[in-house]
């Protein structure tokens, strides 16, 4: 018998190591399609020994021409459930703004930015089983930044 070539031999490991990325959202379980004038953006986390170490924070913003101010969107992340399967999915409704920090710009140039929203609900637990859904207004794009907790512990002083 002849040993696989090195390829074939990736190729299996790597697709063994992600399953959740072979299956499609419709294969985990029915989410709505996203209603008219929203999108539906998943994100898939990879498997860590210990989950509840890390965190999850969506970063939904726009890409807008900025100036020399502080920009930054507003709205809520609101939570829901997956009717007959208890699996949570987000939506976020409406997205106000941008208000801005409101400095002279003494050079008066913008350029492209990334402007988040701010405000309710965008920290969220890490969970590798199941994909992470956002419902957003169209133009609104979901970004996502992994937070992890520092292994060294402090005590704190009694004073």
């Amino acid at each position: 018998m002849r040993p696989l070539p090195l390829t074939a031999m990736f190729t299996l490991a790597l697709a063994a190591a992600t399953p959740a990325l072979a299956a499609t959202l419709k294969d985990v379980a029915p989410y709505p399609d996203a209603e008219k004038g929203f999108t539906r953006q998943v994100i898939h986390l990879p498997e860590e020994a210990d989950e509840s170490a890390f965190k999850l924070e969506i970063l939904a913003g726009k890409t807008l021409q900025v100036d020399c101010n502080r920009q930054r969107l507003a709205g809520s992340l609101e939570e829901q459930t997956l009717d007959g399967w208890g699996y949570t999915y987000y939506r976020l409704g409406k997205v106000g703004g941008p208000a801005t920090t409101l400095m002279a710009c003494p050079d008066g140039k913008k350029t492209e930015a990334f402007v988040p929203v701010v405000g309710e609900g965008f920290m969220l637990r890490y969970n590798s089983k199941l994909p992470v859904v956002v419902y957003v207004p169209e133009g609104v794009e979901v970004r996502y930044r992994v937070w992890s907790a520092s292994k060294d512990v402090q005590k704190a002083k009694v004073e």
